[in-house]
C-alpha cells in the first residue's frame, strides 16, 4: 500500500470506494445498520474478508496507550458516539514488537502525531499505519465506535 491514513467525515465515504474493492461494502454496511443498537462485540460481514467490531469504552491517558499496526486487516474505524485521540505514524518511523499472526497485531515502540477521531468521522488504517486508539482528549471519556476489518487481499 502506498495510501496513507484518510481521515474525513462519514458524509464523503463514496470518495474512497476507489481505493479497495471491499470499501463500498463497507460503508454500505455502516449506512444499513441501526449503529446506536447494533450490540457490542463481533459480527461477521463477509467472512473472513470483512467482520466488525462494536466497541464501547471510556478512553485512556496516552502513557496507557499501544501502538499497534496490522498485516493482513485494514482499519476502518467509524466513531459513532464520543471523540478520542488517535495517535498516528508509519510503522517505518516506529521500534517493530512482536508479531502475533493469529491476532494479526503488530506491537510498536515510539513516537508520533495524535489526530482527534469526533463523533461522524471515520479513519481507514492500511498494514504501513501503526495506531494509538482509545485516547482521551483532556480527560476520559465515553466512546462508541465501529472498527470494520477489511482483508488486505
Amino acid at each position: 500500500w502506498q495510501t496513507d491514513m484518510v481521515i474525513d467525515k462519514i458524509e464523503n465515504a463514496s470518495l474512497y470506494y476507489s481505493l479497495h474493492p471491499k470499501f463500498k461494502q463497507a460503508f454500505d454496511y455502516i449506512a444499513q445498520i441501526d449503529i446506536h443498537s447494533i450490540s457490542v462485540g463481533k459480527h461477521e460481514v463477509d467472512g473472513d474478508a470483512m467482520y466488525v467490531l462494536v466497541q464501547e469504552y471510556d478512553t485512556k491517558l496516552k502513557e496507557a496507550g499501544k501502538w499497534e499496526a496490522h498485516h493482513l486487516y485494514i482499519d476502518l474505524q467509524y466513531v459513532v458516539q464520543g471523540a478520542e485521540g488517535m495517535g498516528y505514524a508509519n510503522i517505518h518511523h516506529l521500534q517493530q514488537g512482536e508479531y502475533i499472526p493469529e491476532k494479526d497485531f503488530l506491537s510498536l515502540f515510539g513516537d508520533g502525531q495524535q489526530i482527534e477521531l469526533r463523533s461522524g468521522y471515520f479513519v481507514l488504517l492500511f498494514p504501513e499505519d501503526a495506531h494509538m486508539p482509545g485516547m482521551a482528549i483532556g480527560k476520559p471519556a465515553s466512546v462508541r465506535k465501529i472498527v470494520l476489518k477489511i482483508a488486505v487481499k
